[in-house]
């Protein structure tokens, strides 16, 4: 009878051990172990970084740290960590949280547009994937690379196709810099190709009279026709004579590209710059700003028109008139200097 009670206490008691330890397998894996109140929340894992990097990332984020270690410990993410963008959700247990960050990493959307130089380009970039702006400048500015590909440094900006892309946040600037080529080379087809040949341009000279008629123009529907003005001036051997390009001039000399020019002044023609219009008949060494795509098929598929000269339309903003005489440009010309002088803009 004494051996029975024993035998039973000792079943009790292995049964309340069987219990505890069930349910403290059941609280690490299966128990919901958030603390953020969002329905989700991003973890950024940095390259390189090891489990203590993890662990101080989601201190915040979760409940308890030492029921997650165990978890990681068993599932091997401990010395398998994953650099990325991972989201996590409210509520989820240990089994899920380590399943996300060893296997789901996030892409993220990286968007461009109205960048002026490369540097620019690297700044707005950094802010959107791990890599930061310096490197990516370093590796856009590459000499090597540049010349593999029959880029400069001055002209590289046009490898550039401003879109929506996605990538992994942890891309590095190399990645980013080999996807953009091949995504140049995607947007080349062989029809722009033909296209480009077939007006007596490259596609680095299209891009540089894109991002001139970019400048001059923000109206997406006038684009075709400013860029048919250009066409028949380069058809004619002028000078493009451009404004825009003797501001990047101003800038480029004086390397204050912050600056805000509203108005090219008489004595700014002067400078003697590559990027300068008025000066050189050659265009610019490379883009003046990033052209935009329909920039660039504005230029591929210019208007056909006798236009030559072409000013701000002050009566219809944003548009322009266009002449085909100077007598004529000349008239619509002073209209637009009366209103600047009218609005007190010198420069």
């Amino acid at each position: 009878m004494y051996i029975k009670k024993i035998l039973l206490i000792i079943a009790l008691l292995g049964l309340l051990g069987l219990g505890y330890f069930s349910y403290t397998v059941y609280n690490n894996i299966f128990a919901p172990n958030t603390k953020f109140k969002s329905d989700t929340s991003i973890v950024y894992i940095p390259t390189g970084a090891n489990y203590s990097v993890v662990r101080d990332s989601l201190s915040a984020l979760i409940k308890d740290l030492d029921a997650f270690d165990a978890v990681a410990q068993k599932k091997n993410y401990v010395g398998n960590v994953k650099a990325g963008k991972y989201l996590l959700k409210k509520n989820m247990n240990n089994n899920d949280l380590v399943n996300v960050l060893r296997s789901q990493n996030q892409p993220v959307k990286v968007v461009f547009n109205n960048q002026e130089r490369l540097e620019d380009l690297a700044g707005r970039v950094a802010k959107q994937i791990e890599a930061d702006s310096i490197t990516l400048l370093e590796t856009m500015k590459d000499p090597q690379y540049l010349t593999e590909n029959d880029f400069t440094d001055r002209n590289g900006l046009a490898m550039y196709i401003p879109n929506q892309y996605e990538f992994f946040w942890n891309t590095s600037a190399k990645e980013f810099r080999s996807r953009m080529q091949k995504e140049y080379n995607k947007f080349w087809t062989q029809e722009k190709l033909d296209k480009a040949k077939e007006i007596g341009l490259t596609p680095l000279q299209v891009s540089v009279i894109a991002s001139i008629v970019q400048k001059e123009t923000a109206k997406v529907d006038e684009r075709p026709k400013v860029a048919g003005v250009y066409m028949n001036r380069i058809k004619k051997g002028m000078k493009l004579e451009a404004d825009p390009t003797v501001i990047y001039a101003i800038k480029d000399k004086t390397q204050a590209f912050d600056t805000i020019i509203k108005r090219v002044l008489y004595k700014d023609l002067t400078l003697d710059s590559p990027y300068n219009t008025y000066m050189y008949t050659n265009l610019p060494p490379g883009p003046i700003f990033m052209p935009d795509i329909s920039s660039i098929n504005a230029v591929l598929n210019y208007e056909k028109h006798d236009f030559i000269f072409f000013v701000a339309n002050v009566e219809n903003f944003g548009y322009h008139k266009f002449a085909k005489t100077l007598k004529e440009h000349n008239r619509n010309k002073q209209a637009y200097v009366n209103w600047v002088n009218k609005q007190g803009i010198k420069r």
